[in-house]
């Protein structure tokens, strides 16, 4: 079998159209590259979301923390570190990654950080304790946070030089689905495996060392996998100093309406993510701790990447816009329900099948927001914009998330369930701004 036979093959199955070599909106040179920039970029992209699951902050780390004695402090850092830090400096990475006219392999180099961090904690896992190891492991997230957002630049900028518009949301799409198949099966082995007898104690810190050692090994394996997507080189300008492009791109905010009316959008969007752990802290409080364990998490997220990824691909690809609402009002759903179950005593939500479609539910609709809003900004920018694009609107979301720390005094104050009510009021209109963009993608 010749070279280019075997992403020919891969790419038109999952294509699955007559019009699989449409070459909309992608240099002349990329269009027959286009099977293998798709194939090389879903697996890398699956490998890489695969280690997301294995080293997920909401679950891995915070579980891990908790286990080996580290204080509840540095268990609260771990999500605003992870989610932050991969934002906020992106505005200032992206004049540095437009000067270069082939960016793939900033993402190759991002990834080998990211990997090198995680390998890190290894020895941190098995040396340390407490403090100590909080202080190591929220350290290590950061730097790997900082390398994951120079990746974010550069992944974006790559899909739109390489993939056809009405293609870019399947790779996005399937390689949550592959992501998530994989995730399940970790997650069946972690209920049935070593770590099922360990109780809420905590599994060994070598089963925990292992699952960090698995994830740097996808991140380094992802690298070596993307540093084969052929890219064109693109366009140099707007590569100047940093602190001056950073300014004249948040101009972008002011002079383009339609980007500012899709950060708007993806801003409130932001309630879906912030929904999750609280609707866990409800059903656990309700259920005693009984209902949610670590595998059943992670049983729960991998369940909605495998089933949702290539739904919300695909009609991203068509309408985005129209996914990102759909998603919001998934989330809406769920925290609803939620709602009302509680008030209505609370026992329902101690019940594991309505927990685990509570939760099963929140995922989809977190895959669908995070599949609808990058399809939709890969879309809506030309090839001169998207790094700019994508480093405005992820800094503003950066600040966005730190805000919403105020959630937790919200909830010291009133409570889980007021901060679901204001949530549920956030997600109405992250529908309504998400339904007024208007269409970019098909």
């Amino acid at each position: 079998m010749r070279e280019r036979e075997l992403p020919d093959h891969i790419y038109t199955l999952l294509v699955e159209d007559e019009d699989s070599r449409v070459c909309r909106d992608i240099p002349e040179a990329a269009c027959h590259e286009q099977p293998r920039a798709f194939t090389l970029q879903l697996l890398a992209q699956s490998l890489t979301k695969l280690g997301d699951a294995l080293a997920s902050s909401r679950l891995v780390l915070a579980w891990m923390l908790s286990s080996l004695g580290a204080p509840a402090f540095f268990t609260s850092l771990l999500v605003p570190v992870r989610e932050s830090l991969a934002l906020l400096p992106q505005l200032f990475v992206a004049s540095a990654v437009r000067r270069h006219a082939r960016r793939k392999f900033f993402w190759v180099g991002g990834s080998v950080v990211q990997g090198l961090a995680l390998a890190a904690m290894v020895p941190a896992v098995l040396l340390l304790q407490g403090t100590r190891l909080g202080v190591v492991i929220v350290s290590l997230l950061a730097v790997f946070s900082l390398a994951r957002g120079v990746c974010s630049v550069a992944a974006k900028d790559v899909l739109g030089k390489t993939i056809s518009k009405t293609r870019r949301g399947r790779v996005t799409g399937l390689s949550a689905s592959i992501a998530g198949g994989v995730t399940l099966l970790v997650a069946l082995w972690l209920a049935w495996g070593p770590a099922a007898g360990s109780g809420n104690g905590g599994a060994p810190a070598l089963l925990f060392a292992g699952i960090l050692g698995a994830a740097a090994l996808l991140w380094w394996l992802a690298a070596g996998t993307y540093a084969g997507v052929p890219e064109v080189p693109g366009a140099t300008e707007g590569g100047g100093n940093a602190i001056v492009e950073a300014l004249r791109s948040l101009s972008l905010l002011v002079t383009d309406r339609d980007f500012r009316d899709f950060v708007i959008a993806r801003a409130l969007l932001v309630s879906t993510a912030f929904a999750i752990p609280y609707l866990v802290v409800m059903i656990q409080q309700s259920a005693s701790g009984a209902v949610v364990s670590f595998a059943a998490l992670m049983l729960a997220e991998g369940l909605a990447g495998l089933l949702s990824g290539p739904l919300w691909g695909r009609w991203s690809d068509s309408r985005a816009h129209w996914v990102m609402a759909a998603a919001a009002g998934l989330s809406l759903l769920a925290m609803l329900a939620t709602l009302a179950l509680h008030s209505a005593g609370g026992e329902w939500l101690g019940v594991a099948p309505v927990a685990a479609g509570l939760l099963f539910l929140a995922s989809v609709s977190h895959h669908g927001v995070r599949v609808g809003r990058k399809t939709y900004l890969v879309d809506m920018a030309g090839s001169d914009k998207r790094a700019s694009y994508t480093a405005v609107s992820n800094t503003v979301i950066g600040v966005f998330l730190f805000a919403g720390a105020g959630l937790g005094v919200l909830d010291a104050v009133y409570g889980t369930a007021a901060v679901l009510l204001l949530l549920s009021a956030v997600a109405v209109l992250a529908i309504w701004r998400a339904l007024a963009l208007p269409a970019v993608s098909g």
